[in-house]
């Protein structure tokens, strides 16, 4: 709240600012105006059989729309996520999955100066943690275990009775997320070497979204965008989840980054580029046409 303050919308310099613009305000933009464009070149039946879906709480894990998406998802022929594109408008074909975690170290508090030999360290312990957790990671297969969020005692002159660890677990395998949370398990099984008591809370939260899953939807993509002599399509792979990992999860082909062409997500360096708008309505319109049979003439760009 307040952000529009200082950070309001502008359209200047060929550039669209202001908070969600790119992430992704723009791609309910763009969704919109390629239903318009569908329905003003191949009638109004040709939406039938099209669902747009837009939720509110994808930034907080969608927790109160995942089963509606998969619900929605469910016997579709395609889903196509309106996030905010790669660079230069690469489409954006596989996303890791996700996962969060708090790790709860519980010791006993005491008097730092009068007896601290009576407390249990919980800093002490959620240190040792913090960096066995870290070692979950595995580069080369994609998988990141990454510590964030640390939080111990309640003054500067108590042992610590209570510290948190916040992990955040991105994986590009199904195998790999389910190694690190069988591990962390295990590692909070394991007795303290110290007498602190451990919990783990939290798990996985997205599966991975898989190239495969994407893989005929990207080449369809590419094959429409070349028939109306628009730049180049590319794919990239991304450590950030979507809605798409969802779709994606129950075996419905998904491409994502279909929005706009931009940047500078969740910061005040948010932007579109407005040239792009056109282009990106085009190719969603086409490709819209292309998955439901429905004729459209190469003159029919948006």
């Amino acid at each position: 709240m307040g952000t529009l303050v200082d950070f309001p919308f502008s359209h200047e310099d060929g550039l669209v600012r202001g908070p969600g613009s790119f992430d992704m305000k723009a791609g309910i933009v763009i969704a919109v105006h390629a239903l318009a464009v569908l329905r003003e070149v191949a009638g109004d039946r040709a939406l039938d059989g099209i669902c747009l879906l837009s939720t509110a709480d994808e930034e907080l894990g969608s927790g109160g729309s995942r089963a509606l998406i998969e619900t929605e998802a469910e016997g579709c022929r395609a889903a196509l996520v309106f996030e905010g594109a790669g660079a230069d408008g690469a489409l954006k074909t596989a996303r890791k999955g996700t996962a969060h975690y708090v790790l709860r170290v519980h010791g006993k508090a005491s008097h730092a100066g009068l007896e601290p030999e009576r407390g249990v360290n919980s800093a002490l312990d959620a240190s040792r943690l913090t960096i066995a957790a870290a070692r979950l990671s595995d580069p080369a297969r994609g998988t990141t275990v990454t510590p964030t969020l640390l939080t111990a005692g309640t003054s500067r002159n108590t042992v610590p009775d209570l510290a948190e660890i916040s992990l955040d677990v991105r994986a590009a395998d199904p195998d790999e997320q389910q190694r690190v949370d069988n591990a962390l398990r295990r590692l909070v099984a394991e007795p303290s070497p110290i007498g602190c008591g451990i919990e783990l809370v939290g798990g996985p939260n997205r599966p991975p979204m898989t190239a495969r899953t994407s893989a005929a939807l990207y080449e369809t993509a590419r094959r429409v965008n070349r028939s109306l002599d628009l730049p180049e399509l590319k794919q990239v792979s991304v450590g950030g989840g979507s809605d798409g990992n969802l779709t994606a999860a129950l075996g419905i082909p998904t491409l994502d980054g279909l929005g706009a062409v931009g940047g500078g997500a969740h910061t005040r360096e948010e932007r579109v580029i407005a040239d792009r708008f056109v282009d990106r309505v085009a190719l969603a319109a086409a490709l819209l046409a292309e998955l439901l049979d429905a004729p459209m003439t190469g003159d029919d760009r948006g």
